[in-house]
């Protein structure tokens, strides 16, 4: 365990802790919550002696090791399997531990075939993963988490969330993301006027804690404050009169001792709305065949020379005003890009989208954060959104209202970090009317307040917004259509994130007797019979023709679709088994069996090669049977 006591904490005039304390017991996960800037992680760094103490001291026990998530890269090995397998202790069972290693991979979302690249070929999300795999093979008594979901897509965070609930020893914990936090830990703390308070419970259980003990405050200092007043009226009326000398020296100790007068000052949230632009009318886009897939240039002339692995394929759907849709999926799959490609970022390899004349859109995004303006400052980068020359003035109110207030409206964007510049851009969004926002994960870097902020303006906006995002929380309260992105394909479900947790759920979760993915809409490929037309021939001539017509059809079609439908049962039946696998390595690796996890390795790996043959041959037989359909069409 560790505890820290009277710990106080200072940058210059900024004081962060003042006399805080906070005790970590045995086995307790306990997260840690606050405004951005309160010293949430230069606690941790006092607790790694990585930040000296201002005053008060922490006390760590003898032999007490901690795991602490890094941020820099520091490989030291030729392959992501031996970096991770650096951390363990040699001993007796030494292959075993390195199972449970390759567990911990492939649960951060690793793959057979990223386990023998160099980690210094990963991509930088990946090689923050490598370090937290590091960290969670390590063992150690206590892991100090700062921010680990940043770098992870939904799938790996759920992993996450499961393996920290298993964890036998302590938990400190760092994250935005109040579902997560919620879904790990069992007490939380909260850094509040420089101190630390903690509850059992929940992030809401807290704040209601909080909440109560300032009402509280707050009536208490009302109080005194009156009575000082009256004390103060008393002194005044006898200051001068010798008789009553005595009894003025008391009153005047009596009202040192209450309140100063100064008020408690007030947390500033993020209060904003969305500015809505009229859209007469229902649909907004229309998407039709959408497809696409990086293009590979030539590294001499630029020319594009072939095309990379299809991120989106076929899409088709149409949005609607008011419509809330939530962009979903493990990371690399095509998110963002489908984002951009609505946002016009990129031009589609195949398909069209069609845009109504009406449409304004305001795009939220990675690219867009990059773009701004390094040498303006926040008032000046803000006022580059608002295109009318006499409401260059708002650029103020909106930084007040991204609480950019004051002189903090003056500082350069250079200096500012990175939830400060997601601020930023907000604001330019909120200089201009839209009817569609495009947010590509609007959360990253916001505290909890400022999210429950974002997700109250999502919820006032009357216009449309597709979301790209991980956070859970968000996803359970704002989206009431979904495109996922998941098992190879892109596809879109009708209905709520807890609708597709029950009816559908994620491919790498799933468990025998759930979701079965033959009942799911895999593409926009309708493979159902064509019904013969209700008009019946005038001559025998005719329907002889006729009949010989449908023969031949029924000939070429009807073998198309029992192959299309095996293929489906097939793919449906892999997708069940690799659910089930997934299950009993988790069991394995608890339990601590060598050569299951092994097996069962082998066996995810040869699973995942079958789906992916599955789906190849799904889809090459239903472009066959789409284009038998459209040769043998029934008037």
């Amino acid at each position: 365990m560790i505890q820290v006591q009277n710990v106080s904490k200072s940058f210059g005039m900024q004081v962060l802790l003042d006399n805080a304390s906070m005790l970590v017991a045995d086995h307790e996960r306990v997260g840690l919550v606050g405004r951005n800037g309160c010293g949430k992680s230069t606690l941790f760094k006092m607790i790694l002696g990585q930040e000296c103490i201002d005053g008060g001291n922490i006390d760590i026990p003898k032999g007490y090791t901690i795991g602490y998530l890094q941020q820099h890269i520091n490989f030291t090995h030729a392959t992501v399997h031996e970096e991770a397998c650096s951390v363990l202790k040699v001993n007796e069972d030494g292959w075993l531990e390195e199972h449970k290693v390759e567990a911990i991979l492939f649960g951060l979302g690793f793959d057979e075939e990223s386990m023998h690249k160099s980690p210094m070929l990963l991509s930088g999300g990946f090689q923050i993963r490598l370090n937290l795999a590091k960290v969670l093979a390590s063992e150690p008594d206590m892991l100090l988490l700062d921010e680990p979901t940043n770098y992870l897509d939904i799938v790996s965070m759920r992993w996450l969330s499961r393996f920290l609930r298993a964890w036998k020893g302590e938990v400190l914990l760092i994250t935005h993301d109040h579902h997560f936090m919620d879904e790990v830990c069992t007490h939380t703390v909260g850094i509040h006027r420089h101190k630390m308070r903690k509850v059992k419970g929940s992030v809401e259980k807290l704040r209601e804690t909080i909440a109560e003990e300032e009402e509280v405050a707050m009536r208490t200092q009302e109080n005194e404050q009156r009575k000082k007043e009256q004390l103060e009226k008393v002194i005044e009326r006898f200051r001068y009169k010798a008789a009553k000398a005595a009894m003025v020296q008391s009153k005047i100790k009596a009202a040192a001792k209450l309140a100063t007068g100064e008020r408690l000052t007030h947390e500033r949230n993020l209060d904003f709305s969305f500015k809505e632009a009229e859209f007469p009318g229902k649909r907004m886009l229309q998407i039709h065949g959408l497809s696409f897939a990086y293009p590979i240039r030539d590294e001499n002339d630029g020319t594009v020379q072939k095309f990379g692995p299809e991120l989106i394929s076929d899409l088709e759907m149409e949005v609607f005003k008011g419509d809330r849709i939530a962009i979903i999926g493990p990371n690399g799959r095509g998110k963002t890009t489908l984002l951009n490609l609505i946002a016009k970022e990129f031009e589609p390899t195949q398909g069209t989208i069609n845009y109504n004349p009406n449409l304004k859109i305001n795009y939220f995004g990675q690219t867009n954060i990059n773009r701004l303006n390094l040498e303006n400052t926040v008032e000046e980068e803000i006022a580059t959104a608002i295109a009318d020359v006499s409401q260059k003035s708002r650029a103020r109110s909106l930084a007040g209202l991204m609480m950019f207030s004051g002189d903090n409206a003056m500082k350069k964007v250079k200096v500012l970090s990175g939830g400060e510049r997601s601020r930023v851009l907000l604001g330019k969004i909120l200089a201009n009317e839209s009817n569609m926002l495009l947010l590509d994960e609007p959360t990253n870097h916001l505290d909890m307040e400022s999210i429950e902020s974002l997700i109250d303006a999502l919820e006032d906006y009357e216009g449309t917004a597709l979301v790209v995002t991980h956070d859970e929380e968000l996803l359970h309260a704002f989206a009431n259509r979904l495109i996922v992105f998941d098992g190879g394909k892109c596809r879109v479900f009708e209905g709520s994130y807890a609708d597709f947790l029950e009816k559908v759920g994620w491919a790498s979760e799933k468990k025998p007797g759930g979701a079965n993915s033959a009942n799911i809409k895999v593409s926009n490929i309708d493979v159902t019979d064509d019904k013969p037309a209700s008009s019946t021939p005038r001559t025998k001539e005719d329907r002889r023709a006729r009949a010989d017509y449908i023969a031949e059809r029924s000939k070429v079609i009807k073998p198309l679709e029992k192959e299309v439908a095996r293929l489906e049962a097939e793919i449906a039946k892999a997708e069940t088994i690799g659910g089930e696998l997934e299950a009993k390595l988790v069991t394995a690796s608890e339990s601590g069996d060598g050569n299951a996890i092994t097996a069962i390795a082998k066996d995810m790996d040869d699973n995942k090669k079958l789906t992916e043959e599955l789906y190849a041959a799904w889809e090459k037989a239903s472009a066959e049977l789409e284009a038998a359909k459209d040769k043998y069409k029934l008037d």
